[in-house]
């Protein structure tokens, strides 16, 4: 079995970017435990908590990555970097993930023979 890297790079709205590549993370869980997800530049902002997309017309599907925990997916990693360059911190995301340096995205990444990108 493939394993499969979900790489979200997109913020939440404007597009269905995000709240396709949950939807894809949620539908593999059913199928592989090899699966790991990973917030990078703007897609740090999926995991920010207080975000009200009404406004925009849009859904608010960001409570929905806490599912990730109960899907069984337990590698989450977010960007230190990526974090910082947007002034925020690791407690405003909403689940727990790991922090990974820019260094230490090669390493964790190359251990995924498939890469997807939302």
């Amino acid at each position: 079995m493939n394993k499969v890297a979900f790489i979200f790079r997109t913020p939440p709205h404007g597009s269905a970017a995000g709240r396709e590549g949950l939807d894809a993370v949620l539908a593999m869980s059913a199928l592989s435990e090899d699966i790991g997800v990973f917030f990078v530049d703007d897609g740090v902002y999926q995991l920010l908590g207080g975000q009200d997309p009404t406004a925009i017309l849009g859904r608010h599907y960001a409570p929905t990555f806490g599912l990730l925990e109960l899907y069984d997916v337990e590698h989450v990693y977010v960007c230190a970097q990526s974090l910082a360059e947007r002034g925020m911190q690791q407690e405003q995301i909403t689940i727990a993930a790991q922090l990974l340096l820019p260094s230490e995205w090669p390493q964790q990444l190359a251990g995924y023979n498939v890469r997807l990108s939302f």
